[in-house]
This record gives structure tokens, C-alpha cells and sequence, in this order.
């Protein structure tokens, strides 16, 4: 996940290969945004990132994160079950469940937990990455919980 508090670019040179970026930075202004995305997507491409757009799917995106415009692989937030549930019906092939542990991104959020993020992820038939607070430590401790993979935003930004 991206976002204004850092360099996407320097980010995803820190994913493994085969990882993905969700492209976001909702706050930069269009052109700047278009110019950001346009360098992820190609980092990613050389890197074997999928690159993701949020909102409306930009040019070169693998798909759309969220209920926005665009065709291609979808991913879907989820805070809750319902949400869960409203990801499969829209189609989505990855749900992110969010927030598994307290996250900069959303100051004074309450965190779900791993338990009770893994009971909003049980049974979707969908891939389901745990987001929120999450680093390689906390990932080792989770996974069995039955998240396939784990998604950051400060763990990728980090030198």
C-alpha cells in the first residue's frame, strides 16, 4: 500500500518479486499522482510487481483496489465481515483485512486482532492478506491463522 508518507518508488524496491503494490496516494495532486504511478508500474513490471490502482483503475494497472472504475483483478478493504462479504460479491480476488494490529494510517482505529481478523476472513474462497501493522514478525506469528499473505505500508518504507 502507498500513501504520502513516503517514496512508493523506494518502497517497492524493498517487495520481494511476486509481491504487489496498491497504488493509492489519494492526496497528490493528479498530475504528480499519474507520474508516480506511471514509475511504480514500471518498477513493478521489472521486478514481477502487480501494480494495482485505487479508486479508478490508471493506465497499465493489473486491476483496481476497491469499488472504483476499471476492469482487471480487484482487491477489497475489509474492517468487518460485511465488508468481507460485499468483496466476494463484487468480485474481488484479494481482501485485504484491516486493521490486524494499531497502524500510523489510521491513528486512534481501533485494531482487530488476529483472532478476530481471521473470523472476518473465514471462508471467502478468496485470497485474504492481513494489513495494518504488519511486518515480517507479526506475519510469522499470524499466518496460521489462515491469511495468505501480508501487506504493509511503514514496514516497506523503513530503510
Amino acid at each position: 500500500m502507498t500513501d504520502e508518507r513516503a517514496d512508493p518508488i523506494a518502497a517497492a524496491r524493498r517487495l520481494p518479486p511476486g509481491s504487489g503494490v496498491v497504488f493509492r496516494h489519494y492526496a497528490t495532486p493528479r498530475r504528480e499522482r499519474l507520474r508516480l504511478f506511471v514509475a511504480v508500474r514500471r518498477l513493478g513490471a521489472a521486478r514481477r510487481l502487480m501494480v494495482l490502482s485505487a479508486r479508478a483503475r490508471l493506465p497499465g494497472a493489473a486491476g483496481v483496489h476497491g469499488p472504483g472504475r476499471g476492469g482487471g483483478l480487484r482487491s477489497w478493504p475489509a474492517h468487518d465481515r460485511r465488508q468481507a462479504i460485499a468483496a466476494v460479491r463484487a468480485g474481488a480476488a484479494l481482501v485485504f483485512v484491516s486493521p490486524v494490529y494499531p497502524t500510523r494510517s489510521h491513528p486512534g482505529a481501533a485494531a482487530l486482532g488476529p483472532a478476530r481478523a481471521a473470523r472476518i476472513a473465514r471462508g471467502l474462497g478468496r485470497t485474504v492478506i492481513a494489513l495494518g501493522g504488519m511486518d515480517g514478525r507479526r506475519w510469522r506469528r499470524i499466518r496460521r491463522f489462515g491469511f495468505d499473505g501480508w501487506a504493509g505500508i511503514d514496514a516497506w518504507n523503513e530503510g
